[in-house]
């Protein structure tokens, strides 16, 4: 029997890192980053509430994907919380909807386990900022400050540098995985090169797509060799008309921008009916923190 009626629910957004320069290699073996990151309206859900005992529960469409046991980022999360803040944490339910391809390269799990920071730190009303959470977050993964901040950001050193953009424009995006998931150590072992150079200053007068056209993802090459069929999912989205098409993260998913929304679920459909067994969605880039 739960003991809230009124459930907090958060979204997990989609995670797309529109570029990502690897631009060198710390001693301990993290590799430093810069990298555009922004957020889809598409993602995964998490909806808490208090219980009699902790619970935790998982549906959608990759449900056969996801850990149920301590290993799940979702219950680390729970778990950190709960060890910084003992006098505020209760058992709890956790419902994962799960809507994104695990192991995918958009942030998955990292947005799953910052999502379950922000709704039980509403939950257990926990005064805790933002900056705070973040360093609570960093050791679970080095995506989760990015996903705790769930808008336009720059991301730097492992992740946990921050910078937001400001008045960065909603972008029509559909987002394409041929199915097959890729370990990111793999990816980042497959690298050439580690000291590649930076990101170019992102400004007001840029115009994004010249801007996005002189950056890269410097794990793509590297993700392509283990994955052939990135670059099918690459050739699918530019076939289908985008004005941009690239791998996010690690990989395999890519996404292309699109001139309208009209026009990314024209393609979305058509990839869709080509490739039934890919996911395929349209969605649109979010340009501030997740809905709830």
């Amino acid at each position: 029997m739960t003991l809230n009626t009124a459930p907090l629910a958060e979204l997990a957004p989609a995670k797309i890192n529109l570029a990502l320069h690897v631009t060198g290699r710390r001693d301990d073996g993290y590799h430093l980053l810069e990298s555009l990151v922004v957020f889809a309206e598409l993602g995964d859900r998490i909806t808490v509430s208090t219980y009699e005992t902790d619970s935790f529960a998982v549906d959608g469409r990759f449900v056969s994907d996801v850990p149920l046991d301590g290993g799940n980022l979702v219950l680390k999360a729970r778990d950190a919380l709960r060890a910084a803040f003992p006098g505020h944490a209760r058992p709890v339910s956790i419902a994962l909807e799960k809507n994104l391809p695990v192991a995918s390269g958009i942030g998955g799990g990292s947005s799953d386990a910052a999502a379950t920071l922000r709704a039980l730190a509403r939950l257990w009303r926990i005064p805790v900022g933002e900056a705070e959470l973040a360093r609570l977050a960093l050791p679970l993964g080095a995506d989760l400050p990015m996903c705790l901040a769930g808008r336009p950001l720059v991301a730097r050193g492992i992740g946990e540098h921050l910078e937001p953009v400001e008045d960065f424009p909603a972008l029509p995006t559909v987002l394409v995985n041929p199915g097959i998931a890729i370990s990111t150590p793999d990816v980042f072992r497959a690298l050439t090169r580690r000291d590649n150079p930076p990101l170019a200053a992102l400004t007001h007068a840029c115009d994004m797509f010249e801007w996005l056209a002189a950056t890269r993802n410097d794990l793509e090459p590297a993700a392509m060799s283990i994955v052939p069929a990135v670059g099918e999912a690459l050739d699918a989205l530019r076939q289908t008309g985008a004005a941009f098409a690239r791998m996010s993260g690690s990989g395999a998913t890519c996404f292309g921008i699109f001139d309208s929304q009209a026009a990314a679920q024209r393609a979305a459909d058509a990839i869709g009916s080509r490739q039934p067994g890919w996911f395929t969605a349209a969605t649109k880039t979010m340009i501030q923190e997740p809905r709830r």
